[in-house]
Parts: C-alpha cells; sequence; structure tokens
C-alpha cells in the first residue's frame, strides 16, 4: 500500500515512523516533509496550499490512502477537495474542522449542548473588547478567533495586559482575526485527550500533558509545544467517562445537527478542576509534541486504524498500546517563539545512538549538501519510554547534551509535576 502524509513537522515524522513500521506500507510520500522524513519515505516539494498538484501527484502516483497530518489544510477544506477524486483521506470535513478553525463556532456549540466551558465573550473590535475589560475579574484569558499555531492565546492579570493582548490580535500579530474572545480564567491542571473516530464510532487514543510556556516552570510566552509526557497523571475512569459523555458525545451530536460527521483525530484540550473536566479548546489532529510522545507506545498497526476510520469499522479495531510511560523533550531555535535565526546547521548529530526505547522525530530541519539545517522555531523531538519517567527523562538529558547544539535551547523540566527534578 502506498501512502502520503501531509505536513512538514514532529507530528507527520513520528506519523512516517510508525507508518514505516507496518508490513503492509509498500512506499511513503511526504508533502512536503523534512530531514527527518527523507530516511524513512520520499519528500515532495509541494506547499501545503497547493491542493491542485497535491492531487495530481496522489491521482499519478496511486496512492492510496493520505493522511493529513496539520490544522491548516484541514481547516481550508483539503479533505473535501481530494475527496472529490475519491481519494482516501484521513481528517476532518471542512465544517467539522471548524472546531479548531473557528473558537467562536466551538463556543456557540458549547453553549447549545451544555458542554462545560469557562464563560466567554465574543469582540469583533478593539473599542468593544477594551470597554468588556472594565468589568472583568483578573486573570482573564484572551484568545485570537482563528488558528495561531498555539500562540494565540494570553494569560492576562491586569487591564493594561489585556489591552496589549487585544491590540496584538486586532492588528494581526496571529494573521488575520475578524473576533478575539475574553475568557474566565479556570483555576485548574490541563490535559490533552484523544480520540480517534470513523463517522459513526470513535476509540479513545490516549492522554498527555504538554507544556505550552516557553520557559520551566510554565512562565513566559505560549509557544506550539515544548515537551510532553504521557499518560496524564490526572485521567482516571470517572473523569474519562465526564469528558466522554458530557463533552465529546454532545460535540458529535452538534456537528450531526449540522448535516456532519467527524473522521480522524480529535484533540480535547481541557482544564481538569477538581476531577471535572472544562473544554478549553479543540485541535482537530494530533496534537505536537502529544503525538510524537503518544505513537511510540502503540501496539496496534496505525495503517489499520487509518484505513478503518475510512471505512467506518473502527468498531472492529483493537487499539492497544505498550504499558510504558513517555516523555518528549522538543529542542528550539534560539529567540522561539519570537524572532529566530534560520539556516543554522546542527552538528553532532551522529553523537546520537538511541536504544529501542528511544526517538528522535524532526520538526523544523532541511537538508543541503548532505549537512542538516534549522529552519524552524521547533527543531527536535526527543522521546524516550520508560516505566518511570525519571529514567525517560534522564536519557532524553543525556541525548540533548552529546548533540550539544549550540544554537537552540529546550525545557530541562518537562514532567515536572511527575518527576522528582
Amino acid at each position: 500500500m502506498k501512502v502520503g502524509i501531509i505536513g512538514s513537522g514532529g507530528r507527520e515524522h513520528a506519523i512516517c515512523q510508525s507508518l514505516k513500521n507496518s508490513s503492509k506500507i509498500d512506499e511513503i510520500f511526504c508533502f512536503p516533509g523534512n530531514a527527518g522524513t527523507k530516511d524513512i519515505a520520499e519528500n515532495i516539494e509541494l506547499k501545503l496550499e497547493d491542493f491542485e498538484n497535491i492531487k495530481n501527484f496522489i491521482l499519478k502516483n496511486k496512492i492510496d490512502l493520505v493522511i493529513v497530518g496539520p490544522e491548516k489544510p484541514l481547516v481550508e477544506g483539503l479533505v473535501d477537495y481530494l475527496e472529490k477524486f475519491k481519494i482516501k483521506v484521513f481528517g476532518p470535513n471542512k465544517i467539522a474542522a471548524q472546531l479548531e478553525g473557528s473558537k467562536t463556532f466551538t463556543k456557540q456549540i458549547c453553549e447549545k449542548y451544555n458542554i462545560p466551558t469557562a464563560k466567554f465573550g465574543i469582540f469583533k473590535n478593539v473599542i468593544s473588547a477594551k470597554k468588556f475589560l472594565k468589568k472583568t475579574n483578573f486573570p482573564t484569558v484572551i484568545k485570537a478567533d482563528n488558528l495561531a499555531s498555539g500562540k494565540g492565546v494570553y494569560i492576562c492579570n491586569n487591564e493594561s495586559e489585556a489591552v496589549l493582548a487585544i491590540e496584538e490580535i486586532f492588528n494581526g500579530k496571529f494573521g488575520k482575526a475578524k473576533n478575539l474572545l475574553i475568557e474566565e480564567f479556570l483555576e485548574g491542571e490541563e490535559m490533552s485527550f484523544f480520540t480517534v473516530h470513523d463517522g459513526e464510532t470513535f476509540k479513545d487514543f490516549d492522554t498527555a500533558q504538554d507544556h505550552k510556556r516557553v520557559s520551566e516552570g510554565d512562565k513566559g510566552k505560549n509557544t506550539g509545544g515544548m515537551g510532553a509526557y504521557s499518560p496524564s497523571r490526572l485521567i482516571n475512569n470517572e473523569l474519562q467517562s465526564k469528558i466522554i459523555n458530557k463533552i465529546i458525545k454532545p460535540t458529535l451530536k452538534g456537528l450531526a445537527d449540522l448535516g456532519t460527521s467527524y473522521k480522524g483525530f480529535l484533540y480535547t484540550g481541557l482544564m481538569i478542576v477538581k476531577n471535572e473536566p472544562y473544554l478549553i479548546e479543540y485541535n482537530v489532529r494530533m496534537g505536537d509534541p502529544e503525538c510524537q510522545t503518544i505513537l511510540p507506545k502503540l501496539k496496534t498497526d496505525l495503517s489499520d486504524i487509518f484505513l478503518a476510520c475510512c471505512n467506518s469499522n473502527l468498531n472492529e479495531i483493537k487499539i492497544e498500546w505498550i504499558n510504558k510511560k513517555s516523555l518528549c523533550v522538543v529542542l528550539c531555535s534560539k529567540g522561539y517563539p519570537d524572532l529566530f535565526q534560520k539556516n543554522v546547521e546542527i552538528k553532532n548529530l551522529s553523537n546520537i545512538k538511541l536504544d529501542n526505547d528511544e526517538f528522535l522525530f524532526h520538526a523544523g530541519t532541511s537538508t543541503k549538501d548532505g549537512k542538516v539545517y534549522a529552519v524552524g522555531g521547533r527543531v527536535l523531538n526527543f522521546i524516550s519510554l520508560a516505566e518511570d519517567l525519571n529514567i525517560a527523562r534522564k536519557k532524553i538529558i543525556s541525548n540533548l547534551e552529546k548533540l550539544n547544539w549550540t544554537g537552540g535551547f529546550y525545557r530541562k523540566d518537562i514532567g515536572y509535576k511527575v518527576i522528582d527534578l
């Protein structure tokens, strides 16, 4: 079977590697891929927004299955476009993808179907948003109502911070935002809860805890994710039942009432307050770096899961996991999430010798003349599986020290809530 993977990040490298392990996969194409996928797939230099040429390549090369990794092409309707040409695609359609593409869309579903979430207001301009601040309790949360690569969220402790957030969002820091949301600040602990869907049924796909802030101790600016561990320390049977029955099932009902269904990965971002789940946001794909953290634990053939979702027979698949914990640390370019230098060579990669429970996934990398260069903010993902996260962390830090890349930085405290540092 031939498969095509849309995307170029650590998530897509992890998906490539998991599929490479399948005896059912003959060829993998990655659009456009990175320096890591180049070793296990054929990278195709096409832009994500070039729907027509992606379609032409898929048809010409008789690719049997396409997996769309990142959110942008999902929100822009790549799945709908490819399905018009009878191409088998794993991922949600354009309407369902609005769960991530529009926070307003999601909040309206929450209101209509009584899904627990933070109280909120939606504002269309700077004046109305600033006026609302006069009666707002702090801290408060301000979000851009558009795709922002995980960075369009501000936790504001006072009015001056909130004013700055409003101005930056409406001035286009994260792209054109028609609206912004001002939300109640929920005091609790975040958790990422994953499910996989075939349009009719769904199954759990593990949990994780991401670390969004750039600095240790969960301080500093929001990022796309500095690292994660899995499973979340918060998950238990009672909480899982609440998440499914109070949040996921009502959301699927909301989509059904709009005349659509959900197919693909669904990332439910939660705040857990005294064992009660509140929806923070949906992502309509696997998280990054959670995907890199979770997939190495998967025992079931990933291609079987993808095909079952496309064929609406997921109920016939048993999803099994390796009974170990997983930790991921992301190596970033200095300056991220603000301005950073691109095309910095990454030397010493040959110093990294991985054992069977260690993984290295590329993100913002490219190759030229046999050398690897950093071209993005998040560059490499170091993952380790172990029965004890302390052991996993020590292995990762050892590998990072062997690499000794002077052009980057990383958080040394990923998993600090479950690891004695």
